[in-house]
């Protein structure tokens, strides 16, 4: 069967829902939100938030005007990201098509994520025209909305674990679930603000969990929550998400051991720019969705975009690993191997390898659902009501190096515990072809020649392409301006002050970054250096 259609359906489907996907958030992360509208708050007694108003809201009538409001947001740095997020989902989505190790719950799972995507269109619509507020601040939809994110986790979590002992679950019922979830939430997005009469505010799953008086009796509490803070129920869904993902990083690694295929740790390695984007929408509700950090938002969409752009990558090359050809793109090629054009599901599937430790030691499945409800459940009390010890995130202009450590830290401690992964591990890996050293140099990506120079550059490049539009959208957050960068020296300092923090930051994981330039080496020799005429 041709391949091409599949591709020009993709590429049309994408350009439909660019628009829509312009007021809403398809980040593997909280909802980021791009209208700067008023909060909603109680009255405060020993605190208030200078950020914060004490509007109360009023139903807005629905109209093409408050669309358009929306459809507005497609120009700002975080909406161009998002949009442009999905084409390399939906070629990942394309290439793990053709991996026939892939169970058949995880290709599932992966496709589930674009009902998460579309759930976030009339949750975002009815947060802006019923409440006139942004949907990380109408806790019922949001939390709703990223529930389907979690089930998106899970479900990769326990399929490739299932996998990786050789007792992949079966579909059917996890799919029949998955689709409810997503029916349920249709449902409340459809009775909520009517028939329910959820307000703004009403908290997801009715504050299940939430202590009495937003925990103000509590010893430590100095300062009173506002209105806009996240329950205990979306905290815990939004951490959860956090945990699988990296629960799935690390299950995703393992399982280049049974299906003895070393691209799959660089599905892995993928995955990190999408953990990053979630610690960053984490970050912004720690901060209570604070307007003056709006950056975090464009950072969050820019990680996606980054993101699903390594896993496509990622995809591509687990797919080349299994017979996959670019003539599957050419509908009615002369190749002489005509059964390279059948899919790979087709395929028989590879026994996997019983004699690794990963196999004979996989952790079972009760484990990992007791440790991932332990992190979820203790890390949402400890951040809802443990910040309320702290004046930082009622500031109403913190200093933004805080909030990006918080970003980066951990994410840099995740990629921290693959690279020790991979420089004690003999297996040839993704990185197996780089130098057994604490400290890549430039020698090593020089000894790659020509292929190797045009790999780091195309990584740098990267780098600055996104450091300098977050950048300045932070410089904008902060002052209300844009950087006029040939009149203002003001406004270059400022802007290459934030390029330098955050050149200080990704300094930290150097050798990831020549990592990833050789890892790209092999293919820019191949595909823009000694690339073959057809």
């Amino acid at each position: 069967m041709s391949k091409i259609p599949i591709l020009l359906i993709l590429v049309t489907f994408c350009s439909k829902i660019n628009h829509l996907l312009a007021f809403t958030t398809c980040s593997f992360a909280p909802k980021p939100h791009f209208l700067t509208k008023t909060f909603m708050l109680e009255d405060l007694t020993s605190t208030s938030l200078g950020f914060l108003s004490t509007t109360t809201p009023e139903f807005v009538p629905f109209s093409s005007s408050n669309i358009l409001a929306f459809a507005d947001q497609g120009q700002n740095l975080a909406g161009i990201f998002f949009q442009a997020s999905l084409l390399p989902y939906l070629l990942f989505l394309y290439f793990l098509n053709y991996n026939r190790e892939v169970p058949k719950l995880g290709q599932f799972a992966f496709q589930f994520l674009l009902i998460f995507v579309f759930a976030t269109i009339p949750s975002g619509i009815i947060s802006k025209t019923i409440y006139d507020s942004k949907l990380a601040d109408v806790d019922w939809l949001h939390g709703g909305a990223e529930t389907l994110l979690t089930i998106t986790s899970l479900l990769v979590v326990f399929s490739f674990r299932g996998a990786s002992t050789g007792k992949a679950p079966s579909i059917d019922i996890p799919r029949a679930l998955g689709l409810g979830s997503a029916g349920l939430f249709a449902l409340a997005c459809g009775l909520g603000p009517t028939v329910g009469q959820f307000q703004a505010h009403s908290p997801f799953l009715l504050g299940l969990g939430n202590l009495a008086n937003s925990g103000a009796t509590l010893p430590w509490v100095t300062h009173v929550e506002p209105m806009n803070a996240l329950s205990i129920p979306t905290w815990a869904i939004h951490f959860s998400s956090v945990f699988e993902w990296i629960f799935a990083m690390n299950i995703l690694w393992n399982f280049s051991f049974v299906t003895n295929n070393p691209k799959w740790k660089g599905m892995a390695w993928g995955m990190l720019p999408l953990h990053a984007s979630g610690l960053a929408a984490c970050t912004y509700h720690f901060f209570y969705n604070n307007p003056n950090l709006q950056f975090l938002v464009d950072l969050q969409a820019g990680l996606t975009c980054l993101g699903n752009i390594t896993l496509a990558i990622a995809a591509y090359r687990i797919a080349v690993s299994n017979g996959w050809k670019f003539d599957d793109l050419i509908p009615f090629s002369n190749s002489q191997n005509s059964e390279t054009k059948t899919s790979i599901k087709e395929s028989e599937v590879i026994p996997l390898r019983t004699d690794t430790l990963v196999y004979q030691n996989a952790e079972s499945e009760l484990s990992l659902l007791l440790k991932l409800t332990f992190l979820t459940i203790s890390t949402a009390y400890v951040v809802k009501y443990g910040e309320l010890a702290l004046d930082l995130p009622f500031s109403t202009t913190p200093n933004p190096l805080i909030p990006l450590a918080l970003v980066f830290a951990p994410a840099i401690l995740t990629a921290k515990f693959f690279a020790d992964r991979s420089s004690i591990e003999d297996d040839n890996d993704m990185f197996s072809f780089l130098p057994k050293q604490n400290n890549l140099s430039m020698e090593d990506v020089k000894k790659y020649g020509v292929a190797g120079t045009v790999a780091y550059i195309l990584t740098e490049v990267a780098f600055w392409a996104v450091a300098f539009p977050v950048a300045s959208a932070a410089l904008y957050q902060t002052t209300g301006h844009w950087p006029d960068f040939i009149n203002s020296t003001a406004d270059r300092a400022t802007v290459l002050g934030f390029v330098f923090a955050g050149a200080n930051i990704a300094r930290l994981a150097v050798p990831l970054r020549f990592g990833t330039a050789l890892a790209l080496a092999p293919w820019v020799d191949e595909n823009i250096i000694n690339r073959q005429p057809k």
